[in-house]
């Protein structure tokens, strides 16, 4: 008759009590960790459940209430375990809090480790998830048996896998997802003259179409007129003249014109500039704005054609939360905080700024606040507008790389949209005189 195995010997399990100092210091800790967790999580969870902008920042929140309410558990469980022993289940409660207060805490010690200004909130978590496994490890030695192990693991890997999901959608696949962007479009009308024959206008309508399923905050717009001289060859150019032409155009900014056997192009100059959008204001999903401009000149104008350009620089309403108003602050001219790169570009520029918010309450409690800046630039070359997002006083230091830049883009939802040109024949309306 064969002898039965003996099991193998496991850790001893000590029964809940605190007449040592390693039980007071593990009671002491395990509360510790569980109370600061709970705490944490209430304030990001109920924030985020309520006023976070997309739909998978509102799951977030709803599953760190998830978390905050199981760590909650878990400090009723932890007295009743080393205290009262009145739960016969109290030590398995006390374990799945400590659990629960582990996962959240690394997960957010790795997202303000990679978004966070500061080292302070990544030690914060980070001390919470060490004490967390000390909590851990703490009530397992003093639990005789688990029931249902099964059950509880499975339970357990179904919340961490839900949790680590959560966190990869938000933190992985969001800042990369393929976006549909606005679309502007020019419509250029009929030349009217004026009553003396001796100006006319051009009229222009401005259209820009929201066929994304997000809103956006138009942080700033443009449009300029250029006007040029494009005088006939009577016969085709030389080859060298084509080079000439095509080494001209490439170094220049602001223009857009094509190499011709025939057309000889000349630099254009900057007619007309203006914004034709409100900044600060925002357009909905699924929605247009038509605004219409006109550009007047005199009858004896030099210019053969009109080039028509328009742009914008807008911000996801999903990704940033624009605090108003965006305001006009000062001029490249004067020297103010501006950015190194614009005061190198020709031209001048008026800066406008206002405060921004992150999307998610975490972001927004464990990063510097951040200000949008908006450079409405013009020169003999055209007209632009461009935006950045940095912190108050980065602004006029910032130097970004490719993928810094394109990391920043991500992040706030930052979208340049730009038409033209449309180019406008004068001949007709000149002839007019």
């Amino acid at each position: 008759m064969k002898t039965p195995l003996k099991p193998r010997p496991g850790p001893r399990p000590r029964p809940p009590s605190l007449k040592t100092r390693r039980a007071q210091l593990d009671m002491a800790v395990t509360l510790l960790v569980l109370i600061m967790t709970t705490l944490l999580l209430c304030r990001f969870g109920f924030a985020d459940f309520s006023h976070a902008l997309t739909f998978p920042g509102r799951l977030t929140g709803a599953v760190l209430i998830m978390f905050a309410f199981t760590t909650l558990l878990g400090v009723v469980a932890v007295l009743d375990h080393w205290i009262r022993h009145s739960f016969q289940y109290s030590g398995l409660v006390a374990l799945v809090g400590a659990l629960a207060a582990f996962l959240p805490n690394a997960l957010l010690c790795l997202r303000t480790l990679k978004n966070g200004d500061s080292l302070f909130f990544p030690v914060l978590f980070g001390a919470l998830a060490a004490g967390a496994a000390w909590a851990v490890f703490s009530v397992w030695r003093t639990l005789a048996a688990v029931p249902a192990p099964k059950r509880v693991a499975a339970a357990l890997i179904v919340s961490t896998l839900f949790a680590v999901a959560n966190f990869g959608y938000q933190n992985l696949y969001l800042p990369y997802r393929r976006v549909t962007r606005p679309l502007i479009t020019l419509a250029v009308g009929k030349p009217v003259p004026s009553k003396d024959g001796k100006a006319f206008a051009v009229p222009v309508d401005i259209t820009l179409q929201n066929q994304a399923d997000v809103g956006f905050y138009v942080l700033g717009t443009e449009f300029h007129a250029m006007g040029q001289r494009v005088p006939l060859s009577p016969k085709d150019r030389l080859r060298e003249q084509w080079r000439s032409d095509a080494e001209r155009w490439a170094n220049s900014s602001g223009e857009v014109n094509p190499l011709s056997r025939r057309e000889i192009h000349q630099a254009g100059q900057l007619v007309e500039a203006k914004p034709w959008m409100f900044p600060g204001d925002w357009i909905e999903s699924s929605d247009a704005f038509t605004t219409r401009v006109v550009v007047q000149l005199p009858m004896n104008t030099p210019y053969d054609q009109l080039a028509f350009y328009a742009t914008a620089s807008l911000a996801r309403k999903d990704q940033i939360v624009l605090d108003p108003p965006l305001r006009f602050v000062t001029t490249s001219w004067k020297g103010g905080n501006v950015a190194a790169w614009v005061k190198k570009q020709k031209g001048d520029a008026l800066v406008y700024q206002a405060r921004v918010h992150e999307n998610n309450a975490i972001d927004e409690n464990t990063r510097d606040p951040r200000f949008v800046t908006v450079y409405w630039r013009f020169g003999t070359q055209g007209a632009a507008v461009q935006s950045s997002v940095a912190r108050m006083g980065e602004e006029s230091r910032l130097r970004l790389s490719g993928e810094e830049t394109r990391e920043l883009v991500s992040r706030y939802g930052l979208v340049d949209l730009a038409a033209g040109p449309v180019e406008r024949t004068l001949w007709d309306i000149k002839s007019q005189r």
